[in-house]
This record gives structure tokens, sequence and C-alpha cells, in this order.
């Protein structure tokens, strides 16, 4: 599409927008209009999109992964282990990825990611053996030749088996390398404004893999350069017991004496907060991801989602690694959400528009994008298009619940900043066969060294 002309989404079979019935008319990378039922564009449009067979989506928006673990899927020796045990099988592992391990892993976590409706992604990278220091550059190297929007956040590990941590001593780094790197990431790559296709957090990566000063350090830099910031929190019991043993505090309270809760601050899972911190988090204006596959593979309960949102804290979604939920598909992770919290608060609280609410605002709202998650006028044109022409989905009437209930998996469209990244199912320009190939063989490289 030529910048400027307009493209007149037309006749969704189903969209997610009010008063949106007859489609959306994308100009110059957002939502310029919506078309309501009876009306024409209001505005003239050089392209038109026959859109009959498609469901429209907000572009779904990805807030925890690690990329990198595309490769280590279905580990022998990390299978029906919880967490502590699962990572201590899979560094020694992680401590022989490379640069072009990496990047093959990273590219096979973001097409799966944009084919399953996700047009903006997160990643936490945390693990910097000999030869990766450059690793988040080769993750903003791979996002940019895919198209897909990034918020790239700088992992830190620096403490090891030699300081009674968990990683092994190879795949850590000392503070003040982490701390120069950080800046060098946000000079370098972070973007600002509404329609920023990459940007740089900042996402010490657990309590028990970073000292305090570290943790400190890091809140105060990314105050500094108004960046956000990310980690790990509240995940797993064993969590709570390192923190009241080492530092005789929960993992919130040890948060917040790092300077760490705030508006800026989202967190990985936050499984284990009671209603008083739930509370705080909510005064705090921190918000949650919840990670629901990742969770019950590893057995580690379920977010407290709507205590969360009641208390006035804003949820998102996370497909979290790919070692750990071994998928990275995002509109899959919307139906065992709404799985998981339908079982665990039942029919009348979570319905499949939650669901797909913490995937879209909740979301934006995670990552301070609130120009992302919406189809509204004004907003970035960042959309996901499926088809409901699948066995499973046949005999459906509701087409927004249909691709919810019914397990929608895959995208035939999806449109980032008012440009196709994937048109018929494909990514233009990726051959996903070599890829695969590629990516396997690396995969069994780095699980056979």
């Amino acid at each position: 599409m030529t910048e400027g002309a307009a493209l007149w989404i037309k006749d969704p079979l189903g969209i997610l927008a009010d008063g949106a019935e007859r489609g959306v008319v994308v100009a110059d990378g957002r939502i310029a209009e919506l078309v309501p039922v009876g009306a024409m564009p209001a505005m003239p449009v050089a392209r038109t999109f026959e859109a009959g067979e498609h469901v429209v989506l907000p572009g779904l928006i990805n807030t925890h992964h690690h990329f990198y673990q595309t490769l280590t899927r279905a580990t022998p020796a990390a299978l029906d282990r919880e967490l502590f045990g699962w990572l201590g099988a899979l560094y020694p592992i992680w401590a022989r990825l490379t640069p072009e391990a990496l990047e093959l892993g990273a590219t096979v976590a973001m097409a799966e990611l944009l084919v399953s409706g996700c047009t903006t992604t997160t990643d936490h990278h945390y693990v910097f053996p000999p030869g990766l220091e450059t690793a988040i550059d080769i993750e903003a190297a791979v996002a940019k030749r895919i198209g897909i929007r990034v918020v790239l956040t700088r992992g830190s590990m620096n403490l090891s088996q030699r300081d009674g941590g968990l990683p092994p001593d190879s795949i850590v780094q000392d503070e003040d390398t982490i701390l120069a790197d950080s800046q060098r990431l946000i000079d370098r790559y972070h973007q600002r404004g509404d329609d920023a296709m990459t940007q740089i957090a900042l996402a010490p990566c657990s309590p028990f893999t970073v000292t305090t000063s570290l943790m400190r350090a890091t809140a105060a830099l990314a105050e500094k350069n108004d960046v956000r910031i990310h980690t790990h929190l509240a995940e797993t019991k064993d969590e709570g017991d390192y923190c009241r043993t080492k530092y005789q505090c929960s993992p919130l309270d040890y948060l917040e004496d790092c300077g760490a809760l705030g508006s800026r601050t989202w967190l990985a899972h936050g499984v284990h907060f009671d209603s008083d911190e739930i509370k705080r988090l909510a005064r705090a204006r921190t918000s949650v991801t919840h990670c629901a596959c990742s969770n019950q593979v590893l057995g580690s309960g379920g977010c407290p989602v709507c205590e969360m949102e009641d208390a006035g804290m804003r949820v998102g979604m996370g497909v979290d690694g790919s070692a750990s939920n071994n998928s990275s598909n995002l509109i899959q992770e919307v139906r065992a959400a709404f799985l998981l919290q339908r079982h665990r608060y039942g029919v009348t609280r979570v319905s499949h528009r939650d669901a797909l609410r913490w995937a879209t605002t909740g979301s934006a709202a995670c990552i301070g994008r609130p120009a992302l998650g919406e189809i509204k006028p004004g907003n970035i044109a960042d959309l996901a298009l499926f088809r409901l022409d699948e066995l499973r989905f046949s005999g459906s009437t509701d087409p927004i619940a249909a691709l919810v209930l019914c397990g929608a998996h895959r995208a035939d469209r999806v449109m980032v900043g008012g440009r196709w990244a994937v048109e018929d199912g494909r990514i233009p320009g990726l051959d996903v066969d070599d890829l695969m190939r590629r990516h396997t063989v690396a995969a069994h490289r780095l699980q056979r060294a």
C-alpha cells in the first residue's frame, strides 16, 4: 500500500471494535476511521481489502518471552520438574548458546508469534555466555527483518553458583558490564513515540539471580532514561521462601526496597501475591503479565487476575519461554488463559472477551503503549485477521467467541503499522522450511555439545 493511501478493510465477518461493523479505514499507519453498519467511509479510499471471510482483532501483544528457548523445547532433562529444578537442568545447555543459534531461535520465536496474530512482542534475554555480548543487537536485527514491533528487555544475572545463586558462573556478568551495556542499548535502539518499532526496557532476571545492588542500580538507570522495568516475581513458592530466608522479607517487599516498584514496572507471573500485596501493586500502578501455559506446565499455579483487576491493576498476557510453554503462539495462549481462569473463577467472572482484553489493552498497559491493543481512530494500525475455514470452527455462530472457544491457532493476515507483515498465512520473504531445518540442527547441536 502506498504511503498515505487509504485502505478500507471492508465488511469483516466479525471485528473486536464497537461501531466498525463495515470495517476500518487505515491510512499513514494508523486507524483513520471506523465504518459503522449501513455506512460508507467518509474519506476517499485508494484500495479495498474484502474481509468477508475474516475476523479482525487488534494486533495481539506478548509481554513476556525468552526467544532463545525455542532451541530447548521438550528437553528430556527438564521434563516434569518445578521451576528451580527445571532451571538447573537447562542452565548448562543455555551456557553453550552462540550468536548463530540465538539468531535462529529468535527468528523462530518472532515468526511463530507473528503468524499467531501477535504484532508486538517483548523479550527477556538474560543469558550472556562469553561471545554472546551482543545478544540484544542480534534480536533487534531479526525483529527489523521480520517486521514485528518489539520491546527488547536487557536482562541480567550477576548472582551465580559461586555466590549462592542458581546460574552457572559462565553465563552471568558483573554489574558494571550490565549497566554499561544497558545504557548503550537504550542510546542505540530505544525509540520514542507511540509508533516506535523498537524499544528497550531493563530486566533484572529475578531476586535469586541478581544482587540487591544491581536491582537498585537498574531501577535508578531506568528512571534516569525513562524506560520500563521488567522482572520475574512471585512465580513460585520457592521464590518466596528464598527471599524470606535471604532478605527476611517477601519478594514484593524486596522489589519495593530496591526502588523497582512503580508505574514503569511490569512483572512476569505474579502467581503468589496475597490480597494485601495486590492492593499495594495497584496503588503503585504496577502491572502483571499472566503466563497461563508456562504456569501450568511447571505446576506453579495461576495468576489471580480477577482480584488484580478488581483492585485496579492492569493484567497483560505472555507466552513465556518456549522451554516451559513449548510454544510461541499468542492466540493459543489466549484460549489457555481463558480456560485456566474460567476454571478458577467460574462462568460468571471470566469470558472469552476478558482473555482477549488481557492480550490487547491489558498488555498494552504493561508496556506503556496506549496507542496499541485497541481498534479506534488515531491508534496504530496493528491488526490480526483470522479465517474460520477449518474443521474446528464448523458450526460456530459468534465469530469473536469462536476464535477463543474453538481454538484459533494461525492468522491469515497480520498488519503492523499499516503494512501487511503476514499474507495468506505466510511471512513474505521468509523461507520457513529452511529456517526450521537450520534451527533444528542448531538445537540438536546445542544439546549434544
